[in-house]
């Protein structure tokens, strides 16, 4: 993303190609002057036929045109890209951070013998009887607490209430508000509503839609305006130039990071969308239509789990209690559950609510992801259903995976460092080119009106392609209207001053 006011005129940034001439370009060897650049060597009479002026290419005529939207849409929505990227930061983050607020209720030390899941969850209702188990997340790791969440009249709304037991010695380690599939504490659950809401609630979403859908464009811009600049030395195009601290210095930094961080911000901006209140409709649409839909497990509950977007958006919404019926227990459904085929050690299991049975899913996520699922008969332990996780489409598949790396879980911590870091080059890149900005601004942005010079056939097809992307992400179009506005706006404004300085 180039946050880069086109250059002044006669500058080697200018918008549009530079003139022949004997010096040298900033970034180029030198260039030609219009003898060497005739068609043959220049002649000796003074009566030589000059060559025809050549047209302009479609290149030529485009690059004013994008690095004015460049320019522009990065100034206007490098604020919200910010705070996104500064919130992400601490959201990646507070994964290592969770674990040492809360070491007390998660961790406990490793006993000889482990009680039965049926006893922790007699253990939780004692401890608060007023509350109604909904789910039970067993110690994944030797050490690790057993999480037993209830339906709490007292806990936040969009949470479950989290009993934490030992499960060697039974004691109840203390009790926390738990959000979403992932189980978010309240330190990571308060990060992830500034990441996605500014804790706005709904009309905060409109801020990270926003960002979303404006990074994938300045990305892919950024790109082509970085691989179409002409330098002296290949290296310059992966690596960022010394030299005195300048504008072009700045350019070198904010371009070579960009590159590096091209396709991560971009996965970014495709998986962020899928959150989003108004484009999330629509990507849904379209990947239930190409039949990418998310299988469901029949005779399920849907309880503690939640669907793929759960834990970033969406709430723990408790299952209601089942009537008073024959019932296995907990560990009896778990044991049907292991011999169904469930053995990863990530599980979550959700108790009968009416109509349905016992719901055992492996919630691993990391690679390579064990995300089976296993519904369970409570009155004789008949298994009544089985997903796996093998059986989900193709598209399916890559957007589990996809929102799976963007909360910073597919790879561990490998991945949340993988975060932290496009964070962290996203917030430089916006600082950087907020720098080149103000080092050189004109008093009037070369490339304002540049859509006039582009020809017919290119101007069409791009205005179609535009109009399409703007549908589909709706804000993304909104803010290319508004932009569009603007520069009517300044055009007017322009117009008008060139007419009284004309008058006078």
């Amino acid at each position: 993303m180039t946050i880069d006011d086109p250059a002044r005129p006669g500058t080697p940034e200018a918008d549009g190609p530079p003139t022949a001439t004997a010096t040298e370009t900033a970034d180029g060897p030198p260039t030609e002057t219009p003898d060497e650049a005739a068609d043959g060597p220049a002649t000796a009479t003074a009566t030589a036929t000059p060559a025809a002026p050549r047209r302009p290419g479609a290149w030529a005529a485009l690059r004013p045109l994008l690095l004015r939207l460049h320019f522009t849409a990065g100034l206007l929505t490098a604020p919200f890209l910010l705070v996104a990227a500064l919130s992400g930061l601490l959201y990646a983050l507070s994964y290592q951070a969770e674990k040492v607020v809360y070491a007390h209720e998660l961790e406990v030390p490793v006993g000889d013998r482990v009680l039965p899941l049926d006893r922790q969850i007699g253990i939780a209702r004692e401890a608060n009887p007023d509350g109604t188990v909904t789910a039970v997340w067993p110690g994944a790791e030797p050490g690790a607490t057993t999480r037993v969440l209830m339906a709490d009249p007292e806990a936040p709304e969009g949470t479950s209430l989290a009993v934490f037991v030992d499960p060697y010695t039974g004691e109840v380690r203390g009790e926390l508000p738990s959000y979403g599939s992932s189980g978010a504490l309240p330190l990571r659950t308060w990060i992830d509503g500034l990441h996605r809401d500014l804790h706005l609630g709904e009309p905060g979403r409109i801020y990270s839609e926003l960002a979303a859908s404006w990074l994938g464009v300045l990305v892919l811009g950024g790109l082509v305006l970085w691989f179409a600049r002409r330098r002296t030395r290949r290296r310059a195009l992966l690596l960022p130039e010394g030299g005195p601290k300048s504008r072009r210095r700045t350019l070198s930094w904010h371009g070579s990071v960009g590159l590096w961080a091209a396709l991560g911000l971009l996965l970014l901006s495709a998986t962020g969308l899928t959150w989003s209140r108004y484009a999330g409709e629509n990507i849904g649409i379209l990947q239930d239509r190409l039949g990418g839909a998310t299988p469901a497990l029949s005779a399920g509950a849907a309880g503690g789990a939640g669907g793929e977007h759960a834990g970033h958006g969406t709430g723990h919404q408790p299952a209601d209690p089942a009537p008073a019926t024959a019932d296995i227990g907990v560990d009896r459904a778990v044991a049907a559950a292991r011999a169904a085929g469930l053995d990863s050690s990530w599980i979550a299991v959700t108790l009968p609510s009416e109509g349905s049975g016992y719901v055992v899913k492996e919630t691993d996520k990391q690679f390579p992801l064990a995300l089976d699922q296993v519904a369970v008969d409570p009155a004789d332990g008949t298994v009544l259903d089985r997903l796996a996780f093998d059986e989900y489409p193709l598209l399916a598949k890559l957007t589990r995976i996809g929102i799976d790396a963007h909360m910073g879980v597919f790879l561990g911590l490998f991945n949340q460092l993988v975060l932290a870091a496009l964070a962290l080059a996203l917030s430089l890149m916006i600082l950087w080119g907020y720098r080149m900005w103000w080092l050189r601004r004109p008093r009037r942005p070369v490339g304002r009106g540049a859509w006039r010079k582009v020809p017919v056939t290119l101007l069409l097809p791009l205005a179609a392609a535009t109009a399409l992307v703007g549908w589909s992400v709706p804000l993304l179009g909104a803010g290319l209207l508004v932009l569009l506005a603007a520069e009517a706006v300044l055009a007017l404004v322009a117009r008008a001053r060139t007419r009284r300085s004309t008058a006078s």
